[in-house]
C-alpha cells in the first residue's frame, strides 16, 4: 500500500562475528546494498566502532533512518536485513486498509511458515546425522 505520507523509520543493524574485518567489511556492504533498496530514501547512517566481545568475537552495528511510502517495504526490511530493533519515527498514525492489512499478516505468516519448514529440516539432518555417528561408534568397538 502506497501511503500518503512517507513512513520514517530507524533501524539498528547489528553484525556479531569474527575477525574484525570481515563485519566491518560486512556492515559497509550492508549498508550499500540497503542504500540501492528500491522504495526507500536513505535520511542518515551512523556507524559506531567495533567492539570486542568477550567470546572473542566482534560486533559493530549502524543506525540508518530512512522514509518510505510502502507499509510492505518496511516489513520487508524487518525480514531481510534483520536489524536488532525498528522503531517508526512519523507518522504518529497510520490508517490501513483491512484488506491491505491482511496481506501483510499474510506476508508475515509465510515467511514464519518457510522459517519453521527450514528449522525442521535442519533438526530432521541433524538427529540423522546423530543417528550415524552413534551407528560409527558402534561399529568401532
Amino acid at each position: 500500500m502506497i501511503m500518503e505520507k512517507d513512513i520514517t523509520v530507524r533501524i539498528i543493524l547489528e553484525i556479531i562475528g569474527a575477525p574484525k574485518e570481515h563485519i566491518e567489511d560486512a556492515l559497509e556492504q550492508t549498508i550499500k546494498k540497503f542504500e540501492n533498496e528500491e522504495k526507500i530514501e536513505v535520511v542518515d547512517v551512523k556507524r559506531f566502532e567495533s567492539k570486542q566481545l568477550e567470546n572473542k568475537f566482534w560486533s559493530i552495528f549502524a543506525e540508518i533512518e530512512f522514509k518510505s511510502d510502502d507499509i510492505k517495504k518496511v516489513l520487508d526490511v524487518c525480514f531481510d536485513y534483520t536489524p536488532s530493533s525498528i522503531e517508526i519515527i512519523e507518522p504518529a498514525g497510520i490508517e490501513l486498509d483491512t484488506g491491505y492489512l491482511s496481506s501483510l499478516f499474510n506476508d508475515l505468516l509465510a515467511q514464519i511458515h518457510q522459517f519453521v519448514a527450514i528449522i525442521k529440516n535442519l533438526d530432521a539432518e541433524r538427529q540423522l546425522l546423530r543417528k550415524e555417528v552413534e551407528e560409527l561408534k558402534k561399529q568401532q568397538t
